[in-house]
């Protein structure tokens, strides 16, 4: 996506962790339900079940995968390690490999039943913003876009968590 309307700082903050969450942030978003335990579960080693902890719940906080899902705070770890019975420094393992990544991601959009945003709903997204007036700036429709997306993964987080 194109940020260059944002700020150097916006455009830094933009769909990365910029600092540890908030302990309600923690509670909302890297809380492992009943519903993610089996999916973490069928992972063999331990740093792939950590690591896929990670990826589900940066994706459930952020909204994207990080181009490198080890790069999360500490903190982030160290919450989804005990809630796995399992060392944080496991995650050091999970670098290995980066095509598990990517089979991992695959695994965690099944599992949220989450699908490409493309077609009829581009479609219809452009059409709306188009339908705004006065004609706003960019950086507002950035704002009008983003905010709802990020409401329905957090609506989405609570209830599969």
């Amino acid at each position: 996506m194109l940020v260059g309307f944002l700020s150097d700082e916006q455009a830094a903050r933009y769909r990365r962790y910029h600092a540890d969450p908030s302990p309600e942030q923690l509670a909302r978003f890297f809380y492992l339900g009943p519903l993610d335990l089996p999916f973490v579960a069928q992972r063999r080693r331990p740093p792939n079940q950590l690591g896929y902890a990670v990826q589900l719940c940066t994706l459930r906080f952020l909204g994207p995968f990080l181009p490198d899902p080890a790069q999360v705070p500490a903190i982030v770890v160290q919450m989804l390690a005990e809630q796995l019975h399992l060392a944080a420094t496991g995650l050091e393992g999970y670098r290995k490999r980066p095509s598990t990544w990517y089979e991992q991601q695959a695994s965690i959009l099944a599992q949220l039943d989450y699908r490409p945003f493309e077609g009829r709903e581009v479609f219809r997204l452009t059409r709306w913003l188009y339908a705004q007036a006065p004609p706003e700036t960019p950086r507002h429709l950035f704002k009008l876009v983003s905010q709802p997306l990020f409401e329905s993964v957090k609506a989405h987080a609570h209830v599969s968590g």
